[in-house]
């Protein structure tokens, strides 16, 4: 089970931005991202060896509070005057996504996964308030590591500075 919770964690925390970083939508700089989801209301806590294999994949360990996660990470330059979301990793998660539009007040997606360990589909949609806050839902049906998953979840996003301190921007998929 540690598993499929590790695995949505990852997933939950590599979609949620996803359509932000779109050019003029999002600010260079540290920001703060806030996480509910049904599945992180019974999730357990990470083990020594989950937080490190998040840190090894370029994310922060983020913050529990009242079934929430709080996580701060950094938008780089290129990451803010991007003209599309980044590509997935398709080749570690197995997903990637499709149909990706977007418009001066928000973003959609779709999300296809069928990899080894998560297989299914989702939806990702958002809106922005200027280019400091986010919204967005990401709703996701399918198995992961064998055990099946139905999954909604809610993300906010802040921008909180220009200078994002010792927090380094997640490496970005060619």
């Amino acid at each position: 089970m540690r598993k499929t919770m590790i695995s949505m964690l990852v997933s939950a925390l590599a979609c949620s931005p996803l359509g932000a970083h779109a050019a003029g939508m999002m600010k260079q700089g540290l920001w703060e991202m806030t996480v509910k989801s049904d599945a992180m209301k019974s999730r357990p806590a990470l083990t020594p060896q989950q937080q490190e294999m998040m840190r090894q994949r370029g994310i922060s360990v983020p913050q529990m509070q009242d079934g929430a996660m709080q996580n701060k990470f950094c938008v780089s330059k290129e990451m803010a005057e991007r003209d599309s979301p980044p590509a997935m990793r398709q080749n570690q998660t197995g997903c990637e996504t499709k149909n990706f539009t977007r418009s001066a007040g928000g973003y959609s997606a779709d999300l296809v996964c069928n990899g080894p360990n998560m297989q299914g589909s989702g939806t990702i949609k958002g809106t922005f308030s200027g280019n400091e806050s986010f919204a967005s839902t990401y709703d996701f049906k399918g198995t992961a590591h064998g055990h099946p998953i139905n999954t909604h979840q809610e993300t906010s996003g802040k921008w909180l500075s220009a200078d994002c301190g010792s927090i380094k921007p997640p490496p970005v998929p060619k």
